[in-house]
């Protein structure tokens, strides 16, 4: 007598379910295969319908990671960026080829946008002040020590032009 599994067997086919997960946001192809198979797929299904939607150009792990670069690199930097990609499944090799795009000069742009608005309407008392506060948000956020720093500069310097 077979064995029957626990989980019941899915109603859509794989790649119905695959299109529909696709519809709401792009997904890497870890992230489909997990969702597949907690959807109770089999593998050899989700192989063909990962197959099938790689022919057709709707999953791409390269452009998944550009897309996802270009979409948060305004707002957090490199490193949680590649972490982000990583926790999604995309492999190194993409993944570093995504943040090549996002150079220093980008990163210091978007640092030195982004301290400004941690920093509000009220400019800090001092340098210093705006390192502790502004720079160590920089620095959970993904940016380097180096940028974080140059940001705050870039900060304090027209902070202190205004007053």
């Amino acid at each position: 007598m077979p064995r029957r599994s626990s989980r019941p067997q899915p109603q859509v086919p794989a790649l119905d379910a695959g299109f529909r997960l696709l519809a709401r946001r792009a997904h890497s192809r870890v992230e489909l295969r997990r969702k597949l198979a907690r959807r109770g797929y089999d593998e050899d299904e989700i192989a063909g319908t990962l197959a099938r939607l790689s022919e057709l150009g709707y999953v791409d792990d390269a452009e998944f990671a550009a897309r996802h670069v270009r979409r948060r690199s305004s707002s957090v930097g490199p490193l949680a960026l590649s972490a982000e990609l990583a926790a999604r499944g995309v492999d190194r090799n993409a993944a570093g080829a995504a943040l090549r795009v996002f150079d220093r000069g980008s990163q210091v742009a978007a640092a030195t946008k982004l301290a400004e608005r941690l920093c509000g309407r009220k400019p800090p008392a001092g340098y210093a002040e705006l390192l502790d506060g502004v720079g160590v948000k920089l620095l959970r956020r993904g940016f380097s020590q180096s940028v974080a720093r140059e940001a705050c500069r870039a900060v304090w310097a027209r902070a202190a032009g205004t007053s």
